[in-house]
């Protein structure tokens, strides 16, 4: 895909892997929306010429409050990028289920609403594309983060099924599955993480060559090990 010229709603745009797909896309001629819920975070991409919209997307509000916002205009690529941790770990503490459920609907629930509230638009353009990003975690899960990874491993499901349905169109749908980023989310976790710029590269580079999946870093050994030995992959994830 072409990406200069293309319209792009980008969630989950104000900082980490969003901020830097925001800036790369930007740079390759895409008109960006971004859409965030930190005050300093979207009047800092308003400063560098972005469209943002403050959106929550724990809740129904926070989709329907982007879908408002964009109103009829014409959208080539949706990148739903926002996504949300909760701690919930029965070894440390009984888990809030309030945030456990924000997670759920911030990391599923409102991707699944803006597919589809912007397919139809989508369908219309001859050449569009849904990146959903979900994690490497997806494929095998981590003890530390069951609903995390769960909301994940639901998302890549729902990206292979709706690939299916719209394998006649011209929307293009791709998941992208980064491993540990450096990014807000995981400050407070040890060992090697990637740049987010090297993230966004490689998912913009996704877009551009039209791949249906992003096996991003270390993601890619994650997969050839699953492929061969899905419990193998697993017994060492959830050491995590």
């Amino acid at each position: 895909m072409q990406i200069s010229g293309k319209t792009v709603l980008l969630t989950g745009g104000t900082a980490g892997i969003g901020e830097q797909m925001a800036h790369q896309l930007k740079a390759k001629g895409a008109t960006v929306i971004v859409t965030g819920r930190s005050a300093e975070g979207l009047a800092a991409r308003r400063g560098e010429g972005f469209e943002a919209i403050a959106a929550d997307l724990s809740s129904p509000a926070g989709a329907q409050a982007i879908l408002d916002a964009l109103g009829d205009r014409p959208i080539d690529i949706l990148i739903n990028n926002a996504g949300q941790g909760v701690d919930h770990d029965f070894r440390e503490a009984v888990p809030d289920a309030d945030a456990t459920d924000d997670c759920i609907y911030a990391n599923l629930n409102t991707p699944i609403r803006l597919m589809a509230g912007l397919i139809p638009r989508l369908k219309q353009r001859g050449e569009a594309a849904i990146v959903n990003v979900t994690s490497g975690l997806a494929i095998a899960p981590r003890a530390g983060g069951p609903v995390y990874c769960a909301t994940k491993a639901a998302l890549r499901s729902y990206t292979q099924a709706i690939r299916a349905q719209l394998a006649d169109t011209g929307v293009h749908v791709i998941e992208a599955l980064p491993p540990v980023v450096a990014t807000q989310m995981t400050a407070a976790r040890s060992g090697s993480k990637m740049a987010p710029e090297e993230c966004a590269r490689q998912i913009i580079a996704a877009i551009e060559n039209d791949r249906t999946e992003a096996n991003v870093g270390m993601v890619k050994l994650l997969k050839a090990v699953h492929s061969a030995s899905p419990a193998l992959a697993r017994k060492v994830m959830l050491r995590f």
